[in-house]
């Protein structure tokens, strides 16, 4: 068999399971541990597929995750039937302020400490697998617009969560590269420290959520009450006006230096909240729901090969330790300390602190910066990720279904 006709059957394997899983009615089986295991499979048998390994696709790796994850953000921010709020997203600020930075600390402490990564490799991989995932996270988010699941907290949580910390990963992947290419005295580090609070993580945030809600306001607009016909996409139900708000409010936001993961988020709530009753917001969430899906088979049918061809092959027992204790043990227990007193009862607020599913992100932060700076430990770093991936996949995949059934009928029977 040739490489073309191997690549094309297994991609016709995958779109077919893309359409097919999703109506699999085995609660232990998810759409993403369907894709990957096709992808290890394939990998296996004796087929002449392309080198899918990220030492010769960097650059691939990186733009195919980057847009998976700005389709995601948009389809997370139109899915979201709450408006901003400190009270109504309280346990969304609790994950982004308290866990992920004691996420990003646990695990830099681990690999500098037990791993032996130099520090700024140390901090890229906490920063990288610090944030949980929009494109994986399909089992625990919320349905889409107008579903009826206002007050399922834990969906709503993990969702909004999902849509914002990918975004404030970046200040920690940016001070990384910072950290291996500058050199500084002491008092030269604490001037940066500073810089690095109010522009990156601060200024460059703001930036992106002012665009975001600028972007999405046009566009959302233009879609409903433009004076030129044509451009009244809403009138005829054209879902494409999700993908044009996607691209333009990331473009836009890079371009003056802002956080675009986060401009497209906000994008996606801001035209959500525009005549919220509209059943167009409908259409642009399915719209962006199956691009997702394409991607997303592309992605992990890619990181089931590699997995299956040598991915794993410098991962260290000191790799895959961190990788579990992130995934068992950093995240639930930083999640539920952040969740002391949160809106929701007790198995709501473990529900939250669990299923913080790591995923696509944490292999786009990694292509980004090896191709902005020299690491060195570049393949027990591509391991341990794909190991935590891996374990969050299985175990969160397996998992997730009866535990969100099992809180509906549990909120169900309390109403």
């Amino acid at each position: 068999m040739e490489t073309d006709s191997a690549v094309y059957l297994v991609a016709g394997v995958g779109l077919f399971l893309a359409g097919a899983l999703p109506l699999l009615r085995f609660r232990g089986v998810s759409t993403a541990m369907g894709f990957v295991a096709t992808g290890v499979v394939a990998g296996l048998l004796p087929v002449p597929l392309p080198d899918v390994l990220p030492a010769s696709n960097r650059e691939l790796i990186e733009r195919l995750t980057e847009v998976a994850i700005i389709v995601a953000l948009m389809g997370a921010g139109l899915a979201i039937d709450r408006r901003p709020g400190w009270r109504a997203w309280s346990s969304t600020w609790r994950l982004l302020g308290i866990t992920m930075p004691l996420c990003i600390a646990a695990v830099a402490a681990l690999g500098w400490g037990l791993m032996g990564l130099a520090p700024a490799a140390a901090l890229l991989l906490g920063a990288a697998l610090a944030p949980t995932d929009p494109v994986l996270a399909a089992d625990v988010r919320v349905e889409g617009p107008n579903a009826d699941d206002e007050e399922d907290v834990v969906r709503h949580a993990l969702t909004t969560e999902a849509g914002v910390n990918d975004g404030l990963a970046f200040p920690f992947v940016y001070a990384a590269i910072f950290l291996l290419t500058a050199e500084l005295t002491t008092g030269e580090l604490a001037v940066e420290v500073g810089r690095w609070f109010a522009w990156d993580l601060v200024g460059r945030t703001a930036i992106a959520v002012l665009l975001g809600v600028v972007v999405g306001r046009l566009f959302a607009m233009l879609a409903f009450k433009s004076r030129t016909r044509w451009l009244r996409l809403a009138e005829v139900n054209e879902g494409i006006l999700a993908l044009a708000a996607t691209f333009a409010s990331y473009g836009a936001a890079e371009a003056l230096h802002g956080w675009g993961f986060v401009a497209v988020f906000v994008t996606g709530l801001s035209i959500r909240g525009y005549r919220r009753e509209a059943d167009y917001h409908e259409e642009l969430h399915r719209f962006t729901h199956q691009v997702e899906r394409l991607l997303t088979l592309a992605a992990l049918l890619m990181f089931g090969v590699a997995c299956a061809t040598g991915l794993l092959a410098s991962l260290t027992w000191e790799g895959l330790l961190v990788a579990a204790l992130l995934v068992l043990v950093i995240r639930p227990v930083t999640g539920a300390l952040a969740l002391v007193r949160a809106p929701g009862t007790w198995p709501e607020r473990l529900a939250k602190a669990f299923f913080g599913v790591r995923g696509i992100g944490s292999f786009y932060y990694l292509a980004y910066a090896f191709g902005q700076a020299p690491f060195v430990e570049k393949e027990l770093l591509w391991s341990t990720v794909a190991a935590a991936v891996l374990l969050s996949v299985a175990l969160h995949g397996a998992t997730a279904t009866v535990a969100m059934q099992r809180l509906d009928r549990r909120r169900e029977a309390d109403a």
